[in-house]
């Protein structure tokens, strides 16, 4: 007796079997999986970065990097987390090209759109009348984040605006667990300090 179900593969099954494909040499695979992880990726970026084209560019390179070394990943792995992981890197080799070739000012605008990227970050939005103090609030979190080190930056964007597990985290961060609680624990009160006005 065979009995049928309309039960949907788990987005990590969809991600091993598109890179069991893209194994396997069908390049087709890696669209499906740039479809599912390409804006979390790109948002990854943006939040680690604080410069929208950057972001883009490494978005994209990271999925080139996934299709290059797509031999490396192993079946057992969370797709995300290997993924997350080469964008952590990349975000990475970044700074360390930006500190030697220092750029503009994070709040530059974009001379096409007029706008910064605080202000192109999707938020819900408030009632009316909040608004305008809402997206100040919004602006000092994003400044404040921006401003932390690196390290400090890096957990607090994966565990708290990606909703990473520590665990996750820390291997996205090729880092421990008690290592990242320690830099969310600095980087919390760091922010708690740097916001308080707003708390």
């Amino acid at each position: 007796m065979s009995f049928t179900t309309d039960a949907q593969p788990s987005p990590e099954a969809r991600d091993r079997a598109d890179m069991e494909q893209l194994q396997a040499g069908h390049d087709a695979a890696l669209n499906h999986l740039m479809e599912r992880h390409a804006t979390p990726v790109f948002r990854f970026l943006c939040r680690m970065i604080g410069n929208e084209d950057d972001a883009n560019d490494l978005a994209q390179e990271t999925f080139v990097r996934v299709f290059k070394s797509c031999k490396s990943y192993r079946a057992e792995q969370k797709f995300s987390t290997w993924l997350f992981t080469i964008a952590a890197n990349l975000a990475r080799n970044h700074f360390r090209w930006r500190s030697r070739h220092p750029n503009l000012s994070l709040d530059a605008e974009n001379p096409e759109t007029e706008q910064t990227l605080g202000s192109t970050l999707p938020a819900n939005a408030p009632a009316p009348n909040e608004a305008a103090l809402a997206e100040e609030r919004a602006a000092a979190v994003r400044l404040a984040v921006q401003k932390l080190p690196e390290d400090l930056r890096a957990a607090i964007v994966l565990c708290e605006w990606e909703e990473r597990s520590v665990v996750e985290a820390a291997t996205i961060l090729e880092s421990t667990p008690k290592a990242v609680e320690s830099r969310l624990y600095r980087a919390r009160g760091i922010l708690r300090e740097r916001l308080k006005t707003w708390l």
